[in-house]
C-alpha cells in the first residue's frame, strides 16, 4: 500500500528544522510497512521556506516540495497536494504539528481497523482535547463544528482539522471550491452527502510551538456561516444538486 503525506506550507521558515526532524522519524516507521512519499506545498511563502525544505529533504527522492507562485489559500495548496499524490491513502496535515506528527500510524491504522473511507482527527470527540490554544481560536472552531453536527451528522464532533486520511476514491469522486480555511471542511461535508464513510480518531490538538497561524478568523468565520446557510437551504428545499456540486459557491 502506497501513503502519501501532503504538508501545506506558508511562511514557516522558523520551524523547518523541526518538522523535517519529525516527518523523517514518522515516514521511516512508516516505511517498514508501505511505501510513502510526502509532498510539501509551499503556497507562495516569501521567506526561506522553500528553499530549507529543499535542502532539509534533497537526499530523498520520494519528498516532492511543489510551489505556489503566489500565496493562493489552504484549500488551493491541499488541491494541489491532491494533484500530486499518488498513494492509495492520503494524509492531510498541518506544518506546525498542531497534531503530532507521531500520530499519523495511529490515525492510519484506525482507517485500516474500521474500514472506512476517511479517517478525521477529532480533538472534540470525549477521548480528545486541546492544550494551550487560545479561547477564541477553540469558540470559532468548536463552534464550527457544533453547527455542523447539527446539520450533517451529529456523531462526528470535530469538523474543522486537517489532521485527516483519505481513500483515493474520495478525492477522485469528491470536489471542493475553497481556497482558503473552509476546504477540509467542505470535502468532509461533501463526501459525507455522497455516501463515504467517516471514523473519527480521538487526539489533541495543541498550539503551535514556532511561528504565526495565516488563519483569520472573522473571515474564516464569515466563509463557515455562509456555507452552513448554503448547507441549510439544500437540507430544507431537496436540492440535490445544489448538496453535490455548489455547496461553496456564493
Amino acid at each position: 500500500m502506497k501513503i502519501s503525506l501532503i504538508i501545506p506550507a506558508y511562511n514557516e521558515a522558523e520551524g523547518v528544522a523541526q518538522t523535517a526532524e519529525a516527518v523523517r522519524n514518522v515516514v521511516a516507521y512508516l516505511r517498514k510497512t508501505h511505501e510513502v512519499e510526502v509532498v510539501f506545498v509551499n503556497d507562495g511563502s516569501q521567506d526561506e521556506t522553500e528553499a530549507l525544505l529543499c535542502a532539509a529533504f534533497q537526499d530523498d527522492p520520494q519528498v516532492k516540495i511543489i510551489a505556489h507562485d503566489r500565496n493562493r489559500g489552504l484549500g488551493a495548496a491541499i488541491r494541489t497536494g491532491f494533484q500530486h499524490a499518488k498513494g492509495d491513502i492520503i494524509i492531510t496535515t498541518d506544518f506546525d504539528g498542531t497534531y503530532s506528527f507521531s500520530t499519523i500510524p495511529q490515525l492510519l491504522s484506525r482507517m485500516l481497523v474500521d474500514r472506512v473511507d476517511i479517517v478525521t482527527a477529532s480533538p472534540y470527540h470525549p477521548q480528545g482535547g486541546v492544550e494551550g490554544v487560545p479561547r477564541y481560536r477553540l469558540l470559532f472552531s468548536f463552534g464550527a463544528s457544533l453547527l455542523y453536527r447539527l446539520l450533517v451528522n451529529w456523531r462526528i464532533h470535530t469538523w474543522t482539522a486537517l489532521f485527516r486520511a483519505y481513500r483515493r476514491r474520495v478525492i477522485e469522486t469528491v470536489t471542493f471550491d475553497s481556497d482558503d480555511f473552509l476546504a477540509g471542511t467542505e470535502l468532509l461535508v461533501k463526501a459525507i452527502r455522497s455516501g463515504f464513510t467517516v471514523s473519527e480518531f480521538p487526539t489533541v490538538l495543541r498550539v503551535r510551538t514556532f511561528g504565526q497561524s495565516s488563519i483569520k478568523i472573522a473571515r474564516v468565520t464569515l466563509s463557515h456561516l455562509k456555507f452552513q446557510g448554503r448547507l441549510l437551504r439544500a437540507i430544507l428545499t431537496g436540492d440535490a444538486e445544489l448538496k453535490r456540486t455548489s455547496l461553496a459557491k456564493g
